[in-house]
């Protein structure tokens, strides 16, 4: 789970510089993920191999990256390219709509699906969608889902939850708007077709080296894919599910 990519500038907040990862530290990470055998997948190969079993290459890895900065089609998207990997883009698409600064076009979007990544959806304005209404709900999911279609023309399958809230009434409604999976910011790897809304993730922070975020995801590997009785005779369900990166 990435957010920026790039330097946080010099007056950044806490929070700020805990979501921006320099570009010499994200290319490190390509280097050792291409290195190491990895290759990238999208959320819609994640779902046709978990519902349908459909084949994934060895070592499947999902990059996601939230909130659709402009750093992702200046910084991200070329060293994707450069390492033969794959990315999935949650867009606010109001923000693409107003012309935000610091925020995708409409136009990077298209020139980034055309080669080959993937789009999801981060709401229309990104807010909390717990408690709203169900109209205001259908408003914020359906609309920025059609609006990426609209633009790709490829389905758009995942929607990430804003701030990583959700509740049954959101996931009811994604549902019902035909998105497959729900993206969540818990951390996690292990993935399975009961639990398509509830994508955890492993979260990239500003800090992190190589090193960090490989210890991270074997931690989380032993902690989530040790066989235990509940998955004994299930090695394919656990050896072959994907890491998810922020």
């Amino acid at each position: 789970m990435y957010h920026y990519i790039s330097a946080p500038p010099p007056d950044a907040d806490a929070i700020r510089r805990d979501l921006s990862l320099p570009l010499e530290a994200f290319e490190a990470q390509l280097r050792y993920f291409q290195e190491a055998g990895y290759h990238s997948i999208t959320f819609y190969d994640l779902v046709m191999y978990l519902q349908r079993g459909a084949p994934l290459p060895a070592k499947p890895i999902l990059f996601t990256f939230d909130d659709g900065y402009k750093d992702h089609f200046t910084n991200a998207f070329p060293l994707l390219r450069k390492y033969g990997f794959r990315g999935t883009f949650f867009l606010i698409t109001g923000f693409l709509d107003e012309g935000r600064p610091g925020h995708l076009t409409w136009q990077d979007v298209e020139t980034m699906s055309a080669a080959g990544m993937e789009f999801g959806a981060h709401s229309y304005t990104h807010p909390d969608l717990r408690g709203q209404t169900v109209d205001y709900i259908v408003w914020q999911t359906l609309g920025p889902k059609q609006a990426i279609e609209l633009r790709t023309g490829t389905p758009v399958v995942a929607f990430c939850y804003p701030f990583g809230r959700y509740d049954e009434q959101i996931v009811a409604v994604a549902r019902s708007a035909h998105y497959w999976v729900g993206v969540m910011i818990q951390q996690g790897l292990r993935h399975t077709s009961a639990s398509l809304f509830e994508i955890r993730r492993v979260r990239v922070r500003g800090t992190d080296s190589v090193e960090d975020l490989v210890r991270r995801i074997e931690y989380l590997r032993v902690l989530e894919l040790t066989p235990t009785p509940a998955v004994v005779g299930l090695p394919q369900a656990t050896s072959r599910t994907p890491v998810a990166l922020p």
